[in-house]
């Protein structure tokens, strides 16, 4: 019987063995079609200075573009917000008065919540956050009470409890305590819920680090240290761990948002908080991240449009839902604008 020769194989094409990644990334179209994150005016949140004084805003120079509003201003600025599709906004107040214990930041009729009340009647829909510190207000320039050159966390944490609680009542959504220091959260949710403001949520800056990046901010609060630094409450920025277990003592605590700060140097703590926590995330890209941008764009070293969209799309990708930006009004109008 005639042996039968194997069957020739039919020669593979060497080009079907190629995985064509860019087949989807021909057209503009197609390109949008697969993005895997996104990135719209939605997702930010716009850092607003009140400062005292006559209306009219006021130019910060170490930050292009960027101004302090009075209070009289805020009408127009939260209309032309819901125009522009910003729906959030983050209230920094800068003192009138400055003193050791930074009293004015817990007055029912400081800046803050004043700017609160006029934003609520002017942009009923507007995410109304603030900041809960005492640097701006302390004229030592550092976020807590201070004896003997040191600061002292619970003394602290019971004038943020203050603070937080004057800006609930003044009509705050959110109060985000930024100060660093251990507790500030569980004692900040306790006097909310006592105080009957149960409903307000708690941005925590768990993930604060000591940064080079917060020089323009500085200027525009007038918030820097009289003496020292704030390394000895803001973390190390070479821990990651420890910014992890901050997070998680946050979360025990009552946080309902967590944050990272810096932004851009934060991208690994993003990821490891994304896979390991249920809580939103914000990203907070600081002054000296828009500083740079704004800088380089200034010489045509980059496209500004293209930088904000890469960085802001980078924290996206890296697992934040919220990103706190300079930036916010930018990309508000260029989303009107198409591309």
């Amino acid at each position: 019987m005639p042996t039968r020769r194997p069957a020739a194989r039919r020669a593979i094409p060497a080009a079907t063995s190629i995985r064509r990644l860019r087949r989807l990334r021909r057209t503009a179209a197609l390109r949008a079609w697969v993005a895997e994150t996104d990135l719209a005016p939605r997702h930010l949140i716009l850092p607003v200075f009140v400062r005292p004084g006559r209306a009219g805003p006021e130019a910060i120079p170490a930050m292009p573009g960027i101004e302090r509003y009075a209070v009289g201003d805020l009408e127009a600025l939260a209309r032309s917000l819901e125009e522009e599709g910003v729906r959030a906004v983050l209230l920094f107040g800068v003192a009138r008065h400055k003193d050791a214990e930074g009293r004015e930041a817990w007055a029912p009729d400081g800046l803050v919540p004043k700017a609160l009340r006029a934003l609520r009647a002017a942009a009923p829909g507007l995410v109304l956050a603030t900041d809960v510190c005492l640097c701006a207000y302390t004229d030592h320039g550092h976020c807590g009470v201070v004896r003997d050159g040191s600061v002292l966390n619970d003394a602290t944490t019971e004038r943020l409890a203050r603070v937080a609680l004057a800006h609930a009542r003044a009509g705050a959504d959110v109060v985000a305590p930024s100060a660093m220091m251990d507790g500030q959260v569980a004692r900040i949710r306790g006097a909310l819920d006592s105080g009957g403001c149960e409903d307000t949520a708690i941005l925590a800056y768990s993930s604060k680090h000591a940064s080079a990046f917060y020089g323009p901010f500085r200027e525009a609060e007038d918030s820097t240290p009289a003496f020292g630094d704030r390394r000895g409450y803001q973390l190390d920025h070479r821990n990651g761990r420890e910014a992890l277990r901050a997070m998680d003592r946050d979360v025990a605590e009552g946080a309902d948002l967590l944050m990272v700060k810096p932004a851009l140097t934060s991208l690994d703590l993003l990821v490891r908080a994304r896979s390991r926590f249920l809580l939103p995330l914000v990203a907070y890209q600081v002054s000296g991240e828009y500083a740079m941008i704004k800088a380089a764009a200034a010489r045509g070293i980059v496209d500004e449009r293209a930088a904000v969209e890469e960085t802001l799309g980078a924290l996206r990708r890296a697992g934040a839902d919220l990103i706190v930006s300079y930036f916010a009004r930018d990309l508000a109008r260029w989303a009107r604008e198409g591309r």
